[in-house]
């Protein structure tokens, strides 16, 4: 079983920037293949971004030279930094492990 902990959403104005974070426990041995999701209001769940080997990524097109993954893995953490925000960038962010775990969600809100 892999526990998720996600942090850092909360309201910011269009144009700033945020930090979330999603620590891992339980039974989990890398961060590779750790993602965010994010689910926009009235909208399905998609795939923001994957942590690949080799600090690479794979990411969602429209959020290329806004948002960026990394990760510690001495921590289990993956991080999702992003900046210049959009309203449409709203939703609940979701982190993901491999095996099918789910964080409980943030929610990230920008306003005009």
């Amino acid at each position: 079983q892999v526990h998720l902990v996600e942090s850092g959403g909360g309201s910011v104005q269009a144009g700033g920037s945020m930090r979330l974070s999603c620590a891992a426990s339980g039974d989990i041995t890398s961060i590779i293949g750790m993602s965010w999701y994010r689910q926009a209001p009235g909208k399905e769940r998609e795939l923001v971004a994957t942590l690949l080997h080799y600090g690479g990524s794979k990411q969602l097109e429209s959020t290329r030279g806004r948002f960026s993954i990394r990760g510690e893995s001495g921590k289990r953490t993956i991080y999702l930094q992003m900046n210049n925000l959009k309203p449409e960038h709203t939703g609940i962010y979701y982190c993901f492990a491999p095996g099918q775990f789910w964080g409980q969600g943030t929610q990230v809100t920008v306003s005009e």
